[in-house]
Parts: C-alpha cells; structure tokens; sequence
C-alpha cells in the first residue's frame, strides 16, 4: 500500500478534469495523502455544453462561471493557471508556458510541475480540417472567449440593422455542422432575437434574422437516431432556420461560405461547429500515441497505451469500444471516465488491479433553446431506446448540468445554488447585452 505523498497532476478544468480534481481532493487531499493539482489556461470554469447561450447572451459567465481557486480552497486540491507546453516523462515533468498581461508584460516565467501520476483532461478544439479561409472568417465556439466575441459581433449586426433607414434585408448567419452545438446555437438565436425585441429593439423580429445551418452528411445530429434527429430537423425549419444537409464548404471569405457544388452562402456572420480534435500540440506528444486527430490513444484502463503512469479522459482520450467504434466525445462520457479514473487511481495505491472502462449510453438531449427540446434517453428500464421531447425532455436536459453540478458541489450545495438561481431569474435580465 502506497504511504508517501502523492502527487497527482490533472491537466484540463472541464467536465471531467474539475470532477476529478475535486473527487481526489474530496477523498485524498483533505487526509493530507496525495496532493492534487488542477491546471487550465482559464481562471474559471464553464460548462461547454452552455457555451452557445453565452454566445447569444442567454447565459452571463461571469455569474454562471465557477473560480478554479475558490473550488480549489473548499475542495482540497491546488489550482495552477497556465498551458502545457510539454511533458518529460524521465523525470516526470510538465513544463507550463510563461503568462503575460494584454500588454506582452512577463507575469509569470515558464514552469516546471512535478507528477507521479498524469490525467490529461485537455478537451478538444473545433476541426475546420485545413478548409481555406475558415480561421480567417469564421467564429469557433470551444471557450468563453469565443463565446463572447461571437456575442459582440452579433450584437452589432442587429444594431446595424436596427438602426438602419434600410432595415428590410436580414441579418445572415451561418453556422457550419448540424451537430448539437450548430444545432442548438441556431435556435437559440431565434430567442435572442426575441428578447432583444422586448428590450428596445422594436424592428428585430424573425424577419431580421436568417440563419443557415450547413451540414456535409446526409442528416443534422448524425450520432442520434434517424427519428430524432428529423424531429430537430422539423422544429428548425419552423423557427425559420434554412437547413442545409448533404452541403460541403471548400472555403469560407469576408462575406460567405463557397460549398463544393459551387453555391454560395451569404453570411455576414459565420461559426464553425463541424468535427472537434485535441488540441494540434498534443500530437506525438512526449512519444505518446495519438491518433489522426491528436487525441491520446488509451488502453481499456484509460491508461495511455506508452505509459501507465499517464491517463487520458474526456475528448482528448481515443478510447476504442469492444464492440468496435469509439466512445464518443461528449459530456457524459468525461463525466463516466472521470469517475473510473479515480477508482483506478485508488485502487493502485492499495496495490489492486485496475480495472476496465465501459461506456454507458444513457441517450442524448439537445435544447432548441425556449422552443423546444428533442432526444433520446437510455437505461435499464428500457429496451432499446425512448424518444422524448417537449417539457419532459427540457427537464432531463437540465439535470444533466445539475448532475455535473453535484459532483463539484454535492447535492446540498447545488440545491442552494439551484434555489439561488431561480431568485436571479426573476431579478436580472434575460440577456447579456455588453
């Protein structure tokens, strides 16, 4: 049995990274028998899956966004702000990149952070797959920062519009990948439109926006079933949302999107959400495995295939399915590995075997924002799967953020912020207009 301190490194604050960190903080930091240290670029923490309402000012970060330091205090775990740059894994060290101010002012000089035990937790980043001029024109929703720039141009695009003596032609945009979040940003964008109405607005009605939703397949929300995925399909085209399957863009520009069957896409304001991949550093990383797309290959143990000591979760994990595929990249599956990642970890300080990861589909939910929401749900009780829409699935939809709230906060806690936050509901405005 393990008795000397150990230190356990986690790099990446998302879902599974934060609910770990604070998992081992919870049960080996407060005992003083490991220390656990928490590493991300950003000094707080969001949840992805919402970052499309912070993009259209539905959701305000800074009162929905959680402190890494303050979590860290009440959790029992460090938190260092800062980015891998690189890992030796001789003599077990991270090297973290220098930090400057908006100036180019040196804050903070490069680091070195010592590991016995590594989790990557690092996510992913959207893939524009070298398609010309999409770094360039178009917007990419990984984090905040994103987010909000997306907020603000499009803000100015309604003012512009609003403003204007000649306010018959729309605002256009164009969103690239029909998966949850090109999905779920188009109809919350019908929403903003709405209460941007109420809040002075007056010319801003579904007539000023045209959003189009472009996708390669043959289908929007491919991972989900052919009948869910017509029904969000169906409840678009109802919003005003132009659907575009089977469309293929081969260049973005300053005013659109060219496709491969030589149309173009008017857009005076353009997102990429088609395909994610880890972060372009990660390839090969200190002679790691990866894979075409940069994410660290790992055995059924969630290690990594080239060394034990070091643990891949979340989006930056391949992990191959026993029945073939991979377990896809969504919440539920950093939430799920995060939890074998911790049994593994303490079962190796006892000397016990580790033990093998199995994915559980519990089903999918995506929010048309107030509209609607359409999904399926998975379980024991059921044979198959069960499509549920409407009232019901917005409820399970939440609870899916609930869930990832009581494993940082415990269900006490998140009742009290979930009581909190029907108070500031009725007391603050529906949207983030700066």
């Amino acid at each position: 049995m393990t008795t000397m301190k150990q230190k356990i490194v986690i790099v990446g604050g998302g879902a599974g990274g934060l609910e770990l960190a604070t998992q081992l903080g919870n049960k080996l930091g407060r005992k003083g028998q490991a220390e656990i240290t928490l590493i991300d670029r950003n000094p707080t923490h969001l949840w992805k899956p919402l970052l499309h309402e912070v993009a259209t000012g539905s959701m305000d970060e800074g009162i929905d966004a959680l402190s890494y330091l303050a979590h860290a205090h009440h959790h029992h775990f460090q938190f260092q702000l800062g980015s891998l740059v690189n890992i030796d894994r001789e003599t077990k060290q991270l090297e973290l990149a220098p930090i400057q101010d908006a100036q180019g002012n040196m804050l903070v000089d490069t680091r070195s952070i010592s590991y016995d035990t590594l989790v990557m937790a690092l996510g992913s980043t959207s893939n524009d797959f070298g398609t010309e001029g999409v770094k360039d024109h178009c917007i990419y929703l990984d984090n905040p920062q994103q987010a909000h720039r997306f907020r603000n141009e499009m803000l100015n695009q309604f003012l512009k519009h609003s403003s204007s003596q000649q306010n018959d032609k729309p605002v256009n945009i164009a969103i690239v990948g029909g998966g949850a979040t090109g999905v779920e940003l188009s109809a919350e964008l019908y929403n903003a439109v709405k209460q941007l109405n109420s809040y002075g607005y007056k010319t801003l009605g579904r007539e000023a926006l045209n959003v189009t939703l472009v996708e390669a397949g043959e289908r929007i929300l491919p991972a989900l079933p052919t009948r869910i995925s017509a029904a969000a399909h169906q409840e678009l085209t109802k919003l005003g949302v132009q659907v575009k399957t089977g469309t293929m863009v081969t260049s973005a520009q300053k005013d659109g999107l060219n496709t491969k069957e030589g149309t173009f896409i008017a857009a005076d304001l353009m997102v990429w959400a088609a395909g994610i991949k880890a972060p372009d550093f990660m390839k090969e990383i200190a002679g790691l495995e990866t894979n075409r797309i940069n994410q660290l290959v790992v055995q059924p143990t969630l290690q990594t295939s080239r060394d034990e000591n070091i643990y891949a979760i979340g989006d930056c994990a391949s992990c191959a399915l026993p029945e073939g595929g991979f377990v896809p990249p969504r919440a539920q599956s950093a939430h799920q590995m995060a939890s074998q990642v911790l049994k593994n970890i303490l079962a190796a300080r006892q000397g016990k075997p580790q033990t093998a990861y199995k994915y559980k589909d519990h089903g999918s939910l995506v929010s048309l924002s107030r509209f609607s929401t359409v999904g399926s749900l998975m379980g024991n009780l059921m044979h198959g799967s069960m499509m549920v829409e409407g009232r019901i699935a917005r409820l399970v939809y939440l609870s899916l953020y609930r869930m990832h709230q009581v494993a940082l906060h415990g269900y006490f806690r998140t009742g009290l912020m979930m009581l909190s936050g029907s108070i500031n509901k009725v007391i603050r405005p529906k949207l983030k207009l700066h």
